[in-house]
C-alpha cells in the first residue's frame, strides 16, 4: 500500500479552536503547504456531528475551550466512532500537564502552545499518513473478506451441485472424515473394502470378502489410504452362482477453503453382470 503526495494533500482536516486568531493561523499554515480540504469550527459541541456526517482524516483540537473542553470532545468522538476505526486527533495545549491525559483520552499526538510551525507541519503529516494507510488497510481487508465470502458461497454451491449429481449418477457412495473414519456408507461398500458392518464405530477391522478380485481391491484400498483422486476404477466380484458383477468406482479428497483436508468421498455404479461361463 502506497500514498501519493496528492493523497496526502487531499486529506480532510478539521480545526477546532475557540480563538479566531488560532484558527486563521492554522488555516494559513495548512493552505500554505498545499492541503486543499481544511475546515474549521469554533463550536466544540458540533465536532462529533461533523465527523459522523463526513469523517475527517485529522482533527486539530484545542483543549481549553468554554462550554465543552477538548477532553469532552474526544469522548463524544469515540462514542460515535465504529470499533476498529482510526480516530486521528492532534491536540493543541498550553498546559504541559495535559499532555499525558490527552494521550490517555485518545489523542494520537500533541503540540504545545506557542507552537513551532515546522513541528506542527511534521506532526500533521505523520498523523495523516498513518490515518490514510489505516484506511487503505481497512478497505483492502474488506475486499479480501468479500472475496472469501464469495469463494465460500461458490464452494458451497459447487458442493451442493456435486452431491445432487452424485446421487443421480451413482448407485452407492461412502464418506470419510479427515482422520479416515467412515461417516457414511451405502450399497456394497463395506464388503468391497473388506470391512465389518461396525465400520462406522471405532475399532472396526478389515475382513475378507469372498468373490472380489483381490488385486483390484488392494489397488482401491491403496488409493483411498493415500487420499488420491481416481476415476472409474474397475472392480469385479465373482458370485457363488458363477456370474460376475462389474463395478466402476471413483474417489476424491475433500478440502476446506483453507486447503486443509477435511475428508474423502467415493462413489460407484454397477456396470454390468456377466453370466457364468
Amino acid at each position: 500500500m502506497t500514498l501519493s503526495p496528492q493523497d496526502m494533500l487531499d486529506a480532510r482536516i478539521l480545526i477546532v479552536d475557540d480563538q479566531p486568531a488560532n484558527v486563521a493561523l492554522l488555516h494559513e499554515l495548512l493552505h500554505g503547504v498545499g492541503y486543499s480540504q481544511v475546515f474549521s469550527t469554533m463550536d466544540p459541541t458540533a465536532v462529533a456531528a461533523l465527523h459522523r456526517e463526513a469523517p475527517f482524516d485529522l482533527i486539530l483540537l484545542d483543549l481549553q475551550m468554554p462550554g465543552m473542553d477538548g477532553f469532552q470532545v474526544m469522548e463524544a468522538l469515540k462514542a460515535g466512532t465504529a470499533e476498529g476505526d482510526y480516530l486521528s486527533v492532534l491536540v493543541i495545549t498550553a498546559q504541559p500537564g495535559h499532555k499525558l491525559r490527552a494521550l490517555q483520552a485518545g489523542a494520537k499526538d500533541f503540540v504545545s502552545k506557542p507552537f513551532d510551525l515546522v513541528e506542527v507541519q511534521t506532526r500533521i503529516r505523520n498523523l495523516i499518513e498513518v490515518r490514510l494507510l489505516h484506511r487503505q488497510l481497512a478497505q483492502h481487508n474488506l475486499v479480501l473478506e468479500q472475496r472469501v465470502q464469495q469463494r465460500t458461497a461458490e464452494l458451497l454451491e459447487s458442493e451442493a451441485r456435486y452431491r445432487a449429481l452424485t446421487e443421480l449418477a451413482t448407485d452407492w457412495h461412502w464418506e470419510q472424515d479427515g482422520e479416515g473414519r467412515f461417516t457414511q456408507v451405502s450399497g456394497p461398500v463395506l464388503e468391497m473394502l473388506g470391512l465389518q458392518d461396525s465400520v462406522l464405530a471405532d475399532g472396526a477391522s478389515p475382513t475378507a470378502s469372498a468373490g472380489w478380485n483381490e488385486a483390484e481391491r488392494q489397488k482401491l484400498l491403496d488409493r483411498i489410504a493415500a487420499r488420491s483422486p481416481f476415476l472409474d476404477m474397475v472392480l469385479n466380484q465373482s458370485l457363488p452362482d458363477g456370474t460376475t458383477r462389474q463395478y466402476r468406482v471413483s474417489g476424491t479428497p475433500v478440502f476446506d477453503t483453507r486447503c486443509t483436508l477435511t475428508g474423502y468421498r467415493g462413489f460407484g455404479v454397477e456396470v454390468l453382470t456377466l453370466p457364468k461361463v
